[in-house]
């Protein structure tokens, strides 16, 4: 497997746009909530740190060969987030961008052989090693959203917006939605799926199959959009 370097520069600009977004809010502004149900903007920051670590393991896998899970165990990935969200703002701060930091040089450090080392998600996925920049690719750019300090589907880069999109799909269709399909109406000839069923523009898609809100997209037919699961 080739290196990745279009997933590991929409991961570089993913951070930049979280980063961009956390700069604009004041320190007492973390602990109001966040667009996540439950969660408030500490918590949505703590889990971007706290994840860059998890990707992290998977990286040290890929590089020694030894198994180093993702979460070290099942109630890992809940507990860390907890803890972060009680941090101080400066703290929780400066641990989002050392993370990923640290995150990035490891990557970066990482030869062709390892890149197609195979590794294990928190989800049970057996993926290659270069699939991990694609995996924190989603979370940097839809957890700046979620932090509701502005922005858009619209500000992902294209190519991305286009995978997140084809991605989502295949995994709700996997899920229980099986007729699922999409089509894109500001991409010429861009449909995933065998028929429209559901249509929007590429940025309206991302927001509904990413289970957020369902503002500007509609089925093909008139009919109720279809009930979505948790994809991730």
């Amino acid at each position: 497997m080739a290196r990745p370097d279009e997933p590991l520069r929409w991961m570089t600009e993913g951070f930049d746009y979280f980063a961009s977004h956390l700069g604009g809010l004041q320190d007492d502004q973390l602990t109001e909530p966040s667009s996540l149900p439950g969660w408030t903007r500490k918590h949505v920051i703590a889990h971007v740190g706290f994840n860059a670590r998890a990707v992290g393991r998977l990286v040290r896998w890929a590089c020694t060969g030894q198994e180093t899970p993702m979460y070290p165990s099942p109630t890992t990935r809940a507990e860390e987030i907890t803890e972060g969200a009680q941090w101080d703002a400066r703290r929780l701060r400066r641990f989002v961008r050392d993370e990923q930091g640290a995150l990035s040089d490891a990557l970066n450090a990482l030869d062709d052989l390892a890149w197609t080392a195979q590794v294990v998600t928190g989800q049970g996925r057996t993926v290659p090693a270069g699939e991990l920049p694609w995996m924190r690719t989603r979370e940097v750019w839809i957890h700046a959203l979620d932090l509701g300090a502005g922005g858009g589907f619209a500000d992902f880069p294209p190519a991305m917006l286009d995978r997140l999109i084809t991605e989502a799909v295949a995994k709700h269709r996997a899920m229980g939605v099986p007729d699922l399909a999409a089509r894109a109406t500001d991409r010429a000839g861009r449909a995933v799926g065998r028929s429209a069923r559901v249509e929007g523009t590429a940025a309206d898609l991302a927001r509904w199959l990413t289970r957020r809100t369902p503002d500007g997209v509609r089925t093909a037919d008139g009919s109720s959009l279809p009930q979505l699961r948790p994809w991730l």
